[in-house]
């Protein structure tokens, strides 16, 4: 099947700037700001692994554990990504 595709700026990853967001990925869930992204990798500051989620209709997670610093995420290693908590 073909399909129309129009191209967008300010999709995907770019739309969520400034935002907590939740990336799945290929061995841990990370959480944080979204602050930066390029074709390589995103940047997040107030980073933290997620270990357990706990219910996603509960406002926090069950354990994630903060990161003292900036943390940069490949994109390559990526699956899922959104605003989840």
């Amino acid at each position: 099947m073909k399909v129309l595709v129009e191209p967008k700026d300010g999709e995907g990853l770019e739309a969520l700037m400034g935002q907590r967001i939740t990336l799945f990925c290929m061995n841990y869930i990370y959480t944080g700001k979204l602050i930066g992204v390029n074709v390589n990798c995103v940047k997040l500051s107030e980073p933290a692994i997620v270990y357990e989620t706990g219910a996603f209709s509960d406002k926090a997670w069950q354990d994630a554990q903060s990161l003292p610093n900036d943390l940069y995420i490949s994109i390559a290693a990526v699956e899922a990504f959104g605003v989840v908590k």
